[in-house]
């Protein structure tokens, strides 16, 4: 007994190891959501305006206007991050590539208006909403809310790579979310393995309990263990003295 006490104790020690949590995705994405809701509340551009009959207008467009679905993609990284510690191995990958989509969807206002590829003036005046006699005079661009929202871009595709590669044994939020019907199906087949593999191995309590709550009993040997002991003890009975006399 005591030379399976080690055994005992690194096989738990193991298992963790191997069912590590996807920290850095997790801590990416919670941060490319953090820098984008932030860039949506800062001033994209500045458009100043003339119309010959009033004062010179100068509008503000923040982050919110000028790329409207910013804040609504960070609230969509939130809810991919309580996808990711729910999930696991191809539901995790799924929600992987959705990251990805997120991500790409996110630096295409950024990256034009940090080029200069798109109609910057007129998207300027439609947002203002600036009366048709109006002129546009000068458009300023604040480059740094939109380097702000490529880095969370950035952020959110390297976190969708390393959700795309996660390792299938890697662990969800906690086993006390799992759906029981599926957990007494993984605790059946565990029994069923220890049986063929290993019968003297250890399980824990709770693998145990939802064994017996899908109906198989944990305590009892396979058939082929059950056989061979039978063989034996007939063999033994009639190995005995007088034992074809009984």
């Amino acid at each position: 007994m005591t030379d399976q006490q080690p055994d005992s104790g690194a096989a738990p020690s193991a298992a963790r190891q191997a069912r590590r949590y996807p920290v850095g995705a997790i801590t990416l994405m919670a941060l490319a959501a953090a820098a984008m809701w932030g860039s949506s509340r800062l001033t994209w551009v500045t458009v100043s305006s003339t119309d010959g009959l009033t004062q010179p207008r100068t509008d503000e467009l923040l982050g919110s206007d000028w790329f409207g679905a910013l804040t609504p993609l960070a609230l969509v990284l939130l809810s991919a991050v309580a996808a990711v510690l729910a999930t696991r191995g191809w539901l995790r990958r799924i929600v992987g590539i959705l990251v990805g989509l997120v991500a790409a969807v996110t630096a295409v206002p950024s990256f034009a208006l940090l080029t200069g590829s798109g109609a910057t003036e007129e998207r300027a005046a439609t947002l203002a909403e600036l009366p048709g006699r109006a002129t546009v005079t000068e458009v300023v661009v604040a480059p740094f809310p939109a380097w702000l929202t490529l880095a969370a871009a950035a952020a959110a595709f390297v976190a969708a790579v390393l959700l795309a590669r996660m390792p299938e044994q890697t662990a969800r939020l906690s086993g006390k979310y799992d759906n029981p019907v599926f957990r007494r199906a993984a605790a059946t087949e565990q029994v069923a393995k220890r049986d063929a593999d290993a019968p003297d191995g250890g399980l824990s309590e709770r693998v145990l309990w939802d064994a017996l709550d899908a109906g198989t009993d944990p305590t009892e040997e396979s058939s082929g263990e059950t056989a061979a002991a039978d063989d034996a003890q007939d063999k033994s009975h009639h190995d005995e003295p007088g034992g074809h006399d009984r």
